[in-house]
């Protein structure tokens, strides 16, 4: 058997092309455990290449400089020197205690390097389900993160969400942010997630994500949500998150939140970073219809994204309601949002609507070779209900048959 490793390195190779098949993981019915899964990616990177060479230039722009604003103490360098492959798939961000090149910081001669890319006028997104697996560095004054910046630039009031931040001394605890005008720097919204027992983030490679929808912000680690914002989160404060951001990966060095180095902060520090993606559905970003009984789609009501809208059979239209990715998390999404089982259930007859991804076993979905759409907790099907064709007849979860209302090609 494959190992995990290596599926996932297939998996995020595939996904740079707009729609390709993936293993999906299922229990209990024989003719899903080989079952293709679909996704959408608008980016992807696994940071394949040899050892010692630098990122995809396509894709990353490595910034260089220093930050006063947060008082880091790290100058960030261009080429490969900060930057580079490890020939294993992963992209190496290492802080250094040197200064080789007479770089100048805001406090005087810098004391430290590192790097700082971005994806600014090469990869925008708009919504989605934004992931990086990585691992992070220890010690005292480490500052990895993986965030995004709202374009254009003109922080606060262009809104940075922060995927994933940890600060040194908080070896267990990670944080996910907004940022926006009148609620930034210090009074950012946000929570933190902590591993049990007092793990380190340190220790292996975790998986840290959003799933992003207009007027809704969730965040997971490790497909495990800890917290979602909301408009009603702010206050009567301006929400600046329904237009493009950009993907931002760094290593800092100090500043004002994690404190500076100490005597016990081990250099080199890296963040490895395994990979980097973002899938989203809608009709730009390389969705797919589902079809089903009599040739019809599987369709958000009225085209609505609001939480409970029923999702219906329909005349296949090509709109934004009728399309949608299957990821590699195993949800199925349209217009930002998943495809939901009402109330968790997984009785005969549960409609299926369109809801807030929050990564439950009820929003998990597995395409078989069959053309079944399967949900594993329930192990029962995605029907057309009394398997009528008319418009408008809703769609539902029933123990799977092989009948035509239960047959689905996406595509």
């Amino acid at each position: 058997m494959a190992s995990p490793r290596l599926l996932r390195r297939c998996l995020l190779a595939a996904l740079s092309a707009a729609l390709v098949g993936a293993a999906a993981v299922g229990p209990a019915r024989a003719d899903t455990a080989a079952a293709p899964a679909v996704a959408a990616a608008t980016f992807s990177d696994s940071f394949d290449g040899p050892a010692g060479s630098a990122v995809d230039g396509s894709k990353w722009t490595l910034e260089t400089g220093d930050n006063v604003n947060n008082h880091e103490r790290q100058y960030y360098t261009s080429g490969t020197k900060n930057a580079a492959l490890d020939g294993q798939g992963h992209l190496v961000i290492t802080a250094k205690r040197e200064n080789p090149a007479n770089y100048q910081c805001w406090y005087g001669s810098c004391q430290y390097t590192s790097a700082r890319l971005n994806t600014s006028g090469k990869f925008n997104a708009q919504y989605g389900h934004v992931e990086a697996r990585m691992k992070i560095p220890r010690g005292q004054g480490m500052w990895p993160a993986f965030w995004m910046l709202g374009t254009p630039v003109n922080w606060p009031d262009s809104g940075e969400i922060d995927v994933m931040e940890n600060v040194g001394f908080e070896p267990s605890t990670v944080h996910g942010t907004i940022h926006g005008p009148g609620y930034s720097g210090s009074g950012g919204i946000g929570a933190g997630y902590s591993l049990p027992n007092g793990q380190a983030f340190a220790d292996a490679f975790h998986t840290y994500a959003v799933d992003w929808a207009p007027d809704s912000i969730t965040w997971t680690v490790d497909g495990n949500v800890y917290q979602r914002r909301t408009p009603a989160d702010l206050g009567g404060k301006t929400w600046v998150f329904n237009k493009p951001f950009f993907l931002i990966l760094n290593l800092a060095v100090g500043g004002y939140w994690p404190g500076d180095p100490d005597g016990s902060t081990q250099f080199p520090a890296q963040l490895v970073v395994d990979s980097v993606s973002v899938t989203t559905s809608g009709g730009s970003t390389g969705g797919k219809a589902i079809r089903g009984l009599a040739g019809k789609c599987a369709d958000v009501a009225a085209a609505n994204s609001a939480n409970g809208t029923p999702v219906q059979l329909y005349d296949c239209n090509g709109s934004a309601a009728q399309q949608w990715t299957v990821g590699s998390d195993g949800t199925i999404r349209a217009l930002g949002k998943c495809l939901d089982l009402k109330d968790n259930g997984t009785a005969d007859g549960t409609p299926l609507q369109l809801w807030d991804c929050a990564g439950g076993p009820n929003q998990k979905w597995v395409v078989s070779s069959a053309n079944d759409i399967v949900n594993p907790q329930a192990d029962k099907c995605l029907d057309v209900t009394g398997a009528n064709s008319a418009n408008g007849t809703r769609l539902q979860l029933w123990t799977c048959n092989g009948t035509a209302a239960q047959k689905w090609t996406v595509g």
